[in-house]
C-alpha cells in the first residue's frame, strides 16, 4: 500500500489518513521507516500467542472510534490479511465505502490459503471499488456478480514498491543488515554456483507439510554442496521447529532471521531460484527474472502459471527436488522461466488506483 499512500500525498484535493493495526509489529515498523510513512493511528494490537479471534476482535473494536472521528469518504484496505477483512467490516458497519487494493484473487478453495482466501472473498462482497492486478482477477469478480464499472485493472502495487526499492539498493551497505557474516561470505564466494532463496510460513503447510518441505530442501542441498540455500525463517514456532530440527545441520543451508523488506529485495535480486509458499513473492520474483517453485497445491495467481514464470510443486519432496535441480541444471528451461512475460504490472499501479479514487469521489459529491 505504500506506493498508493505516496501518490495520495501528492494529489491535490485529497486528504489521506494512515491507520495501521500492527498485526505484525516488527514487519510493519521497518516498512514504515523505509517508505517514510508516519501513521496517524496505530492500534498496536500485537500480543503473544494471539489467534485469529483475538486479531479480528481487536481490529474491529479498535477501528470504531477512529472511523467515527475521521468520517472518511472512502476506506482503502489491501490484500487478504485479517487486517483487511476486519477493517473492511468496520467501515461497512459505518456505511463507509471500501476500496480493495489487490482485489479479485481466488483459488476457489476456502482452506487454501487459510484464512486468506476467505478474507479476500468476504471483502469482495463488502467493497465498492475493486482494484485488480490482472484481467483474470477481474473475471473472478465478474463471476461473483461485481459490477464491471466498479472494477479497475491497475496492475499490482507490490511491483511499484519492488521497483522503487530495487533502485535504492546501491545506496546501502548490505553488511549493515541482519544477515550473518557466514551467509555473506558464502554468497560472495559462490562464484558460478547457484543461490536458492526460500520462504515458507503458510498455515495449511503446518505439520507434515513443513516436514516434507524441509526434507526436499535437505535433498537439494545434498545434491550439490556448493549451492547456497538461504532461508529467512518465520518466527512462528510451527515453522521454526521443523526447519531447525531438519535443516540445522546442513552446511550449505543458511537459516537466518526474518529479513526487513530492503535486505529481502537484495536477496531476491541476487538469487537464481525461489522456493516459496508465499503469495506476493509469486509476483515479485518474476518481476526480477527469477523462476519460482510454489510449495502449494493451488494458487490465487494463475497468471504466473500461464506465463511460465512459476510452477506449482506442493510440498511433495520428489516434485520440489526434481524441478529445482531440473531448472538450475538446464539452461534452456531456466531461460524460459526467467525471461517469461511478467503479467503483474509495470510499476505504475498506484497512479491508476488514485485516478479511479478521484473519479469515484467526484461522482459521489
Amino acid at each position: 500500500m505504500a506506493p498508493v499512500l505516496k501518490v495520495l500525498e501528492k494529489t491535490p484535493g485529497l486528504v489521506s489518513k494512515v491507520l495501521v493495526t500492527a498485526q505484525h509489529r516488527q514487519m510493519l515498523d521497518q516498512v514504515l521507516e523505509l517508505f517514510e510513512i508516519t501513521p496517524d493511528y496505530d492500534l498496536d494490537i500485537m500480543r503473544d500467542n494471539q489467534d485469529l479471534y483475538d486479531v479480528t476482535a481487536r481490529i474491529l473494536v479498535g477501528l470504531r472510534e477512529p472511523l467515527n472521528k475521521i468520517k472518511p469518504d472512502l476506506v482503502l484496505v489491501h490484500g487478504d490479511t485479517t487486517t483487511c477483512l476486519a477493517a473492511g467490516l468496520a467501515a461497512f458497519y459505518q456505511n463507509i465505502p471500501v476500496g480493495h487494493v489487490e482485489a479479485g484473487l481466488r483459488t476457489g478453495n476456502l482452506a487454501a490459503p487459510f484464512p486468506e482466501e476467505a478474507n479476500r472473498s468476504l471483502v469482495g462482497r463488502i467493497a465498492m471499488l475493486h482494484f485488480v492486478p490482472t484481467r483474470a482477477a477481474q473475471e473472478n469478480l465478474l463471476r461473483e456478480g461485481v459490477v464491471k464499472e466498479n472494477i479497475f485493472i491497475t496492475g499490482n502495487t507490490v511491483i511499484d514498491a519492488l521497483f522503487s526499492i530495487r533502485e535504492r539498493l546501491g545506496h546501502y551497505d548490505p553488511r549493515q543488515w541482519n544477515i550473518p557474516d557466514r551467509t555473506f561470505e558464502a554468497l560472495s564466494a559462490r562464484g558460478d554456483e547457484k543461490f536458492i532463496l526460500i520462504t515458507g510460513h503458510r498455515r495449511e503447510n503446518f505439520g507434515q507439510g513443513f516436514i516434507d518441505f524441509c526434507d526436499s530442501l535437505k535433498q537439494i542441498a545434498q545434491h550439490n554442496p556448493n549451492w547456497v540455500l538461504v532461508y529467512p525463517v518465520h518466527l512462528n514456532p510451527n515453522v521454526r521447529k521443523p526447519v531447525y530440527d531438519l535443516l540445522g545441520d546442513c552446511r550449505n543451508v543458511h537459516l537466518i532471521e526474518p529479513q526487513d523488506y530492503l535486505p529481502f529485495v537484495w536477496l531476491l535480486d541476487g538469487c537464481d531460484l525461489v522456493i516459496t509458499d508465499s503469495g506476493g513473492i509469486q509476483e515479485e520474483a518474476p518481476s526480477l527474472g527469477k523462476p519460482v517453485l510454489v510449495a502449494r497445491e493451488v494458487t490465487e495467481r494463475p497468471e504466473a502459471l500461464e506465463a511460465g514464470t512459476v510452477m506449482l510443486v506442493g510440498t511433495n519432496p520428489s516434485r520440489i527436488v526434481s524441478n529445482a535441480i531440473g531448472i538450475l541444471e538446464n539452461d534452456e528451461r531456466y531461460k524460459l522461466m526467467s525471461e517469461a512475460h511478467n503479467p503483474y504490472g509495470d510499476g505504475k499501479a498506484a497512479g491508476r488506483v488514485v485516478n479511479a479514487i478521484m473519479n469515484f469521489l467526484s461522482l459521489t459529491k
